[in-house]
């Protein structure tokens, strides 16, 4: 007798500019998480929604930044209605807020240009205090600063007001980089 399995094809995580100059191993993880997210809701691209669920999945410092549970769990509500219902308008669209630009490398193929840009800034913001890597807090700020992109929809359609989740994450990366 054999069994039928539906197996969805291993992909690997696309190459992206940032890998291994200005991700931690956590970020990298995040990035992976959101790749595989992306190909298993049959979207072509990893779009900022993918990085915020993710993000929110993996990092506790960063669900710290949300209002408590039941705020954190709307998010997650969303995030997860996204391959069966919510979201469904965006699949076969790539997302570009036009928010900030991103520069299409070779290497950035399979990112949307918001996500892309959003990682940009990540690294930028992780370079500019300092820092070797970018972490999650870097990246949840670079996701809010850019209001029109999918990240921002889904935390506003949960209740989640974007420019103050941004500066709570600011505060605790400058906290962190006070006690240093």
């Amino acid at each position: 007798m054999q069994f039928r399995t539906s197996k969805i094809p291993e992909q690997a995580a696309p190459a992206h500019p940032w890998a291994g100059a200005g991700l931690s191993d956590a970020m990298t993880a995040v990035t992976t998480g959101a790749r595989r997210r992306a190909v298993r809701d049959g979207d072509r691209h990893v779009d900022t929604a993918h990085l915020l669920h993710s993000l929110v999945e993996s990092d506790p410092e960063v669900r710290e930044v949300f209002d408590g549970g039941p705020q954190l769990a709307r998010v997650l509500g969303y995030l997860v209605q996204r391959s069966i219902g919510y979201g469904l308008r965006w699949q076969g669209t790539q997302e570009d807020s036009g928010g900030f630009p991103a520069v299409r490398e070779p290497g950035g193929e399979g990112w949307s240009p918001s996500a892309e840009a959003a990682m940009d800034r990540a690294v930028g913001a992780a370079l500019l205090r300092g820092g070797r890597h970018a972490d999650g807090l870097d990246l949840l700020a670079a996701l809010v600063a850019d209001p029109r992109c999918r990240a921002v929809e889904v935390l506003e359609r949960a209740g989640v007001e974007a420019g103050r989740l941004g500066a709570r994450a600011a505060d605790r990366t400058a906290a962190k980089r006070a006690q240093r």
